[in-house]
C-alpha cells in the first residue's frame, strides 16, 4: 500500500511532497494532522527550500532506521549522523532553527549540541541564544553526550 503525502510549500516557494510517515516526525505537522483535514499545500514560512531538503533527508534516514532492530543499523545510522552534520555552521543555524520551527525533537537536540561542540558553547548559552525551553536533566544530559559522541 502507498504511503499517503502530504505537500509543503517553503518560504521561498519551493514544493515538497513528504510522506506523511516522515512529516509526522514534525510535532507541529502531526498535531495538525490530529486537529484538521488538510488540502494543498502547507506553507512553511520560517523555512527555506534547501534547509527543508535537509530536513526531509534527516527525518527520512531516520524513519527507516527505526523500522529495523539490527544493531548494524542503529551503528549505521550514528555514522551517516556524523556525515551529516559536517556542514557549515550557517547550515547548523539553519537547521536548528528549522527543528526548532517545526518541533523536531531529535533534530533539535542534535544539532544544538553539535552547534555548542563546534563554538564551545554549553547546552545553556545555545538554549538562551535560541530561546529553546527544554532542559535536560544531568542524567539526560550524560545519556545524549555517550550516544551522540560521534558528532564532537
Amino acid at each position: 500500500m502507498a504511503s499517503k503525502k502530504l505537500d509543503f510549500m517553503s518560504s521561498d516557494g519551493v514544493a515538497f511532497e513528504v510522506e506523511e510517515v516522515v512529516a509526522s516526525q514534525w510535532l507541529i505537522i502531526e498535531k495538525m494532522l490530529e486537529l484538521v483535514v488538510l488540502d494543498g499545500a502547507i506553507p512553511l514560512p520560517g523555512v527555506t527550500g534547501g534547509i527543508l531538503s535537509k530536513v526531509i533527508e534527516y527525518c527520512k534516514k531516520h524513519v527507516e532506521s527505526s523500522k529495523s532492530e539490527d544493531k548494524s543499523a542503529a551503528d549505521y545510522l550514528k555514522s551517516w549522523d556524523a556525515q551529516f552534520f559536517k556542514i557549515q555552521e550557517a547550515t547548523l543555524f539553519d537547521l536548528v532553527m528549522a527543528a526548532n520551527y517545526l518541533h523536531i525533537p531529535s533534530l533539535l537536540d542534535l544539532t544544538s549540541l553539535r552547534l555548542a561542540a563546534m563554538k564551545g558553547l554549553s547546552e545553556e548559552d545555545v538554549r538562551k541564544f535560541f530561546v529553546l525551553s527544554k532542559k535536560w536533566t544531568r542524567e539526560e544530559q550524560e545519556e545524549l553526550r555517550g550516544k551522540l559522541a560521534h558528532l564532537f
